[in-house]
């Protein structure tokens, strides 16, 4: 929940001297736990290995009860789990596009939880690149396309600090391979849950996914309603042989953010990458409303888009805070088409491209 204090707060958004004051509030959070990677770290960097045993086997008594009484044998079971809902939260986020902004290991859940974000965001133009962060905007280290390489670090840092439990290197070092094994066949089998694969498939999938990435990088391209989109090809209704480029490309358009920078060799690559897809999905040999359905239950319509945000913190320092209850309901269901709602499903507008709040954020936005 935010609650307004009525009393207004002197906040500077970029730390660059230019404060100004804005409503302030109290936001109050509810999860399982808070307990995060730093809450052992501090016990070992302090060699206070008595209370951080007393923390570890109150964890495992508390939140991960259907283990067994805490030994160095669960505690290495409860290591394990703590990787695999890690990598599992890792993966939801690079399914929809979401940016954690500030993922150091006091901001890691041992439950696998998204929390304690700072700025974050949704990829709105595909780009792996992409931090919502300016404090960041240098060395990039919690971009979209480095987050399950952060994630593995702060379990090793969690690793490290569990250590003077366990006294054995191999066993915590072979749960992290694991990680890293998992993450990659984890990301391919969401690859092809994103694309409506029934499975992915190890000798043509490969290339196909990695074209695909190349080709959202060609232009400008909005993640969220490109694959929403795809959905929308029905392999039995396509004739390959004499559909045109053109009519190709028109489910897709709507993703792009300037088209006309779409030239010749862009689209010519383009249609060849939708026209290898479209002949996957017929190997499959599956109906349309399957795997549209199956698509539309993995590819979000609705996320929360951060000029959507800034409109509904625009209207809410004026009173009204309509638009923040709207955007919440319509993201209560992010997958289902909600007549009415369409214009939280469209891609950011031109206005909000280098617009503060909707594109740079900090700790203090």
């Amino acid at each position: 929940s935010v609650i307004l204090t009525g009393e207004q707060v002197e906040r500077d958004m970029f730390y660059d001297g230019n404060a100004k004051h804005e409503p302030g509030a109290v936001v109050c959070r509810v999860a399982p736990s808070f307990t995060r990677f730093g809450s052992f770290q501090i016990f070992a960097s302090r060699g206070e290995i008595d209370v951080l045993r007393q923390l570890v086997d109150y964890t495992i008594r508390t939140d991960f009860s259907h283990l067994k009484e805490p030994s160095k044998e669960v505690y290495l079971e409860w290591f394990e789990e703590v990787c695999q809902k890690t990598l599992s939260m890792v993966l939801h986020w690079e399914r929809v596009g979401f940016v954690h902004g500030v993922m150091n290991t006091d901001n890691m859940s041992i439950l696998g939880l998204t929390i304690d974000y700072g700025p974050y965001g949704w990829l709105e133009d595909y780009d792996p690149n992409w931090t919502p962060n300016t404090t960041d905007a240098g060395g990039r280290r919690y971009r979209f396309g480095n987050q399950s390489e952060i994630g593995l670090w702060n379990l090793v840092q969690l690793a490290q600090a569990i250590y003077p439990l366990i006294e054995a290197v191999e066993p915590l070092e072979a749960i992290l391979e694991k990680y890293k094994k998992d993450h990659v066949s984890g990301w391919r089998a969401m690859m092809a849950q994103k694309l409506g694969f029934k499975q992915y498939n190890q000798d043509s999938d490969g290339e196909l996914i990695a074209e695909l990435l190349q080709v959202l990088q060609l232009a400008e391209t909005d993640m969220t309603l490109f694959f929403r989109n795809l959905a929308q090809f029905d392999v039995a209704s396509l004739s390959l042989e004499s559909i045109s480029n053109e009519d190709l490309m028109k489910p897709l358009m709507e993703a792009y953010y300037l088209p006309q920078e779409l030239g010749v060799d862009e689209k010519v690559r383009i249609t060849n990458w939708i026209r290898q897809y479209i002949s996957r999905l017929a190997d499959d040999g599956d109906t349309h409303e399957n795997r549209c359905s199956r698509m539309n239950a993995v590819n979000p319509k609705y996320v929360l888009r951060n000029y959507l945000a800034q409109l509904a913190i625009d209207k809410s320092e004026q009173g009204d805070h309509s638009l923040v209850n709207e955007l919440l309901e319509v993201l209560r269901n992010p997958y289902e088409e909600q007549p009415g709602k369409e214009s939280f499903a469209e891609k950011r507008p031109e206005w909000a491209r280098n617009r503060p709040g909707c594109s740079t954020l900090s700790c203090s936005s």
